[in-house]
């Protein structure tokens, strides 16, 4: 197996200036260090509240903007890649969304585009928060990661 982590972060234009690619990289990296994959390909997306409203009615039947999606390449059913990376899938997320929800929170927007970026790299793990239980432990492991603890 190799250990290599592949992590491709995408601005539209319209938001390309205000996000800092290589910090975001390796924020990714060190969340799928400190969650053992070793070897791992993600892809991240900031887009705008239009593109994830589309992506969100499209398949998860929610006409609505939501701040972070997670499209696992996990789900159904279990392929072996044959390289030993786990092709984890994207990470979609709204700067408009992030940009008001910090505004509302009174944080910097690089701070919630990073929380979202933890959140959804978390789902592509496994986390969940359908349930109170489950919410509460995806809720721990965030800070835990955001706060730079392993």
């Amino acid at each position: 197996m190799t250990d290599a982590l592949m992590v491709l972060i995408t601005a539209v234009e319209e938001f390309e200036r205000f996000v800092e690619v290589e910090d975001l990289r390796r924020i990714a990296a060190s969340v799928l260090a400190a969650e053992n994959v070793p070897a791992a390909e993600l892809g991240v997306l900031v887009t705008d509240d239009d593109a994830v409203r589309r992506l969100n009615a499209e398949y998860a039947g929610e006409d609505a903007s939501t701040d972070v999606l997670a499209f696992s390449l996990r789900e159904g059913e279990e392929f072996v890649s044959p390289d030993g990376v786990m092709r984890l899938g994207e990470v979609i997320i709204s700067y408009p969304t992030a940009s008001r929800q910090a505004a509302e929170a009174g944080r910097l927007v690089d701070e919630e585009i990073v929380h979202l970026l933890v959140h959804g790299i978390l789902h592509l793990l496994g986390y969940d928060h359908a349930e109170a239980e489950e919410a509460r432990r995806m809720r721990q492991r965030e800070s835990e990661l955001l706060a730079g603890s392993p």
